[in-house]
């Protein structure tokens, strides 16, 4: 659920995703699968109470009744330290955790969302260098 607040309510979340308008058409349709499985839910109708309140974007889209499961689907995304990102997005869900999910975002193998995917991850470890975040080559001792 704190997914679904950031898409409608974090200004970051917004400026992460390239088409920001079909992502929350998509978060929006899924909330309203997930409310209608569980129609007695307090914590989904505060939720939706909550969006509804603090998000146009939200209460808009809440309005037109939509509804579709979207598992799989792909992502554009703009990340602010390694830039464009075509991602897929695929949803699995996780057995006796009472409706929560894992969500896999990967790109093709080989492709430059694929080597960006890496380097985030070897920026989120701590493993790369100021000169490789900017795509400057790093200069070994030898070449000095």
């Amino acid at each position: 659920m704190n997914r679904l607040r950031a898409a409608f309510l974090d200004q970051r979340e917004r400026e992460l995703h390239k088409d920001w308008e079909t992502a929350t058409v998509s978060v929006e349709a899924g909330l309203r699968v997930a409310a209608g499985a569980e129609p007695d839910d307090p914590r989904m109708a505060a939720l939706v109470g909550e969006l509804s309140l603090k998000s146009d974007r939200f209460r808009r889209l809440w309005g037109r009744l939509d509804v579709r499961r979207s598992e799989g689907a792909r992502s554009r995304l703009h990340h602010p330290e390694v830039g464009d990102l075509d991602l897929y997005r695929e949803k699995l869900a996780i057995t006796g955790t009472d409706g929560q999910l894992l969500v896999l975002y990967h790109a093709e193998p080989g492709s430059e969302s694929a080597r960006s995917l890496a380097l985030l991850g070897s920026i989120a470890a701590g493993t790369v260098s100021d000169d490789m975040r900017s795509g400057r080559p790093t200069r070994t001792s030898a070449e000095d």
